[in-house]
């Protein structure tokens, strides 16, 4: 009896295992999370649906920053990539969006949504305080 209860319990682990191995193989995986509503408040928070906005450094519906583009362009060098991004193509809602999800590939591979949201605002080490504001505006979009 304790050999089939070790047994049955040593399969649950592996099969545990196996599972979160199988999700954390891929850290680009963004398929996970429907990430469009999350994108479609942050665009209306952002530039409310402006594709030509500009603000200081910050342009297109998403409001990116030439940091940013730069921060794309060296995460798809590290991935082999050759695709390059431009800074006109902040003015590119479709690319604003696919440079968004690149940043989410990198770094919020578990895609949470609340990272998403305070990272897009305050930068990857973001302070909670700081992007509260922020964060409840596109949680309001979001509704």
């Amino acid at each position: 009896m304790e050999r089939i209860f070790r047994t049955l319990l040593l399969s649950f682990i592996v099969l545990f295992v196996q599972s979160l191995s199988a999700s954390a193989a891929d850290p680009g995986r963004t398929d996970e999370v429907d990430w469009d509503p999350v994108i479609d408040a942050i665009i209306q928070v952002e530039s409310s649906g402006d594709s030509k906005a500009t603000s200081g450094n910050s342009a297109g519906a998403m409001q990116i920053t030439p940091v940013l583009v730069e921060d794309c362009n060296q995460i798809l060098a590290s991935r082999k990539s050759k695709k390059k991004y431009k800074l006109s193509d902040r003015f590119s809602v479709k690319k604003s969006k696919e440079m968004f999800l690149l940043i989410q590939s990198q770094y919020n591979p578990l895609n949470d949504i609340e990272k998403a949201i305070r990272s897009w605002n305050g930068g990857v080490n973001y302070s909670v305080r700081r992007t509260q504001r922020y964060f409840e505006k596109v949680m309001k979009a979001m509704r």
